[in-house]
């Protein structure tokens, strides 16, 4: 599986043309990819009905990601977090088959403590049986025995571009799973992607898929609207007939 996808579903002007001009954001934009990162749920929460329509607007194929609150990650830092661990986990239910990765993003102040960090993992893979996928921003969670917990814990890391410490652009931990985020480069949050970004990353993503990884790749650029557009084009690249086939019907279907 390659799945590519975007941090929120907008659908900007300068991309308008390439979606369907009926439905909802959301509905446009789930008929032309397949999976989408929720952040919003960083800031806020969602009920659990709410979760229940996005997945109700959306086909059958398609996934969502959701990124975990800031309240365990930012605010608490991984500490006394079982309360609002259990909230996300019984509002994302919401989604039901369509949940893909839950997303665990460290602030980069956040080093790896064995007892605290571990310990936090640990609980949350009890939880939820269900995709992981884990971003830190901080030096210490890149040693040999973090990626080592990971792998035991089937949590995926985060290839994130642009790394923010050595090794943070190389995906690891739970090799099952890949799940590369671009912010945009050179101008975090704001540059569009290159072709020759695009075509290298394509290539990744087909090798990651023929080594058997489902291969996320979510475009987090979106202050200049240039996410939509990268997607778009990087799934282009990474299509195989059978794959466009298969988008035009889900496209075309009533």
């Amino acid at each position: 599986m390659i799945a590519i996808g975007t941090a929120g579903w907008s659908v900007p002007k300068g991309c308008a043309e390439a979606f369907p001009a009926d439905g909802s954001h959301l509905e446009r934009y789930a008929r032309r990819l397949d999976v989408v990162e929720i952040n919003t749920s960083f800031h806020r929460p969602h009920r659990v009905e709410t979760y229940a329509r996005w997945a109700g607007a959306t086909p059958e194929h398609f996934r969502f990601a959701v990124k975990l609150p800031r309240t365990i990650t930012h605010e608490q830092r991984l500490q006394h977090v079982e309360a609002p661990l259990r909230r996300v986990l019984s509002e994302v239910a919401g989604l039901g088959p369509k949940l893909g990765p839950l997303l665990l993003q460290t602030p980069p102040s956040l080093r790896f403590d064995p007892q605290v960090s571990a310990g936090f993992l640990r609980r949350f893979r009890d939880a939820h049986a269900g995709s992981i996928v884990c971003e830190p921003r901080h030096a210490s969670w890149f040693a040999p025995q973090v990626d080592a917990l990971l792998s035991e814990l089937r949590i995926a890391r985060v290839a994130a571009d642009p790394a923010p410490v050595p090794g943070a652009g190389e995906p690891g931990g739970w090799p099952g799973l890949r799940y590369h985020r671009l912010h945009g480069s050179p101008k975090i949050y704001v540059s569009a992607y290159t072709t020759r970004i695009l075509d290298a990353l394509a290539g990744r993503l087909a090798a990651e898929a023929a080594q058997g990884c489902e291969s996320w790749c979510i475009f987090d650029n979106t202050a200049a609207f240039a996410a939509t557009g990268d997607a778009l084009a990087l799934r282009r690249r990474a299509s195989s007939p059978d794959d466009r086939a298969d988008r035009t019907r889900h496209r075309d279907a009533p």
